[in-house]
């Protein structure tokens, strides 16, 4: 009788590996959660359990989701090292997510979401504003996953491209978020973007953050065909760049034919902006997301 199930070789200390793992992982997640009240001068729990604040839980949700998308990078990658070479490594770049995350965070606030006060507007139950912090965490850790991967090392050389991955992510979101502005303006009366933002408007919430999660795939994509040189640092962080940029670019002008040809019949850009439509919004935020999973693996 033929064999009903053929599967690898899997190593047979594999389960220690993965409970290593997982456990700083874990542990990781509960950090994040204490940092997040730590540096917004709140009780995570106070903010969560009494207030009910779901914008602070989404924010909070947004930035455990991207710890744990760059810590996909290296987890299990290190089975057959030894327990404590494992154990280092998650905890090195672990630490590294956090820190990644953090800074990405900070400089988003300060030169992309710059014409409002992020932390004020989550603390005063702001969904909408929310929605895109979390998007935009998730968007920067797609990113740098794919330079961790490409980088392929823990050493200095591999430190200095993932921080370079940073103002890579920087870049690509500032890029995107003011091509989204200048096209908001010239659709609604010169109506502003972020301020809109601060309106409450959920739907452009979602629009946006499919925006910027499409663009960071497409962008993870140039870990597939730029070579990397450990000590070229100008050169990785210029190809990236314009790589990136290029990838982006590109993805929407197939998002904007796309979105043409799907939603003929529709006033999209109305529905959302005027209408707060929530369900074109999310169809939007969905072909944004999934056209870039088809574009980065079709053309790569």
């Amino acid at each position: 009788m033929e064999q009903l199930v053929s599967l690898v070789a899997i190593p047979h200390d594999l389960p220690i590996y993965l409970a290593i793992d997982i456990a700083i992982t874990v542990v990781f997640l509960f950090l994040v959660r204490s940092i997040s009240g730590m540096f917004s001068k709140v009780s995570v729990r106070s903010e969560l359990g009494e207030k009910d604040n779901f914008a602070f839980g989404i924010s909070l949700a947004g930035r455990m989701l991207a710890l744990t998308i760059v810590l996909s990078a290296v987890f299990g990658r290190h089975v057959g090292e030894g327990y404590v070479d494992a154990a280092l490594n998650m905890l090195l770049f672990g630490g590294l997510g956090i820190l990644l995350v953090r800074i990405g965070r900070f400089a988003h606030d300060k030169l992309v979401l710059n014409r409002l006060d992020k932390s004020k507007m989550i603390g005063e139950k702001n969904v909408s504003v929310a929605i895109v912090d979390a998007s935009a965490a998730v968007a920067s850790a797609i990113v740098v996953k794919s330079i961790i991967e490409w980088s392929q090392g823990a050493d200095t050389n591999t430190f200095i491209a993932v921080f370079s991955g940073v103002i890579v992510v920087l870049v690509v979101l500032l890029f995107a978020t003011r091509f989204y502005e200048y096209s908001f303006a010239e659709n609604n009366q010169n109506s502003g973007f972020q301020r809109t933002l601060c309106n409450g408007q959920i739907a452009l919430a979602i629009q946006h953050s499919g925006n910027l999660i499409g663009i960071a795939i497409a962008v993870s994509s140039a870990s597939k065909i730029l070579v990397y040189d450990p000590v070229t640092y100008v050169t990785n962080i210029t190809g990236w760049l314009l790589t990136g940029i290029a990838l982006a670019a590109s993805l929407m002008i197939i998002n904007s034919i796309s979105k043409r040809i799907v939603l003929m019949g529709i006033s999209w850009r109305k529905e959302v902006a005027l209408h707060h439509n929530i369900g074109i919004a999310s169809i939007e935020a969905a072909m944004s997301i999934g056209i870039a999973s088809l574009f980065a693996n079709v053309l790569f």
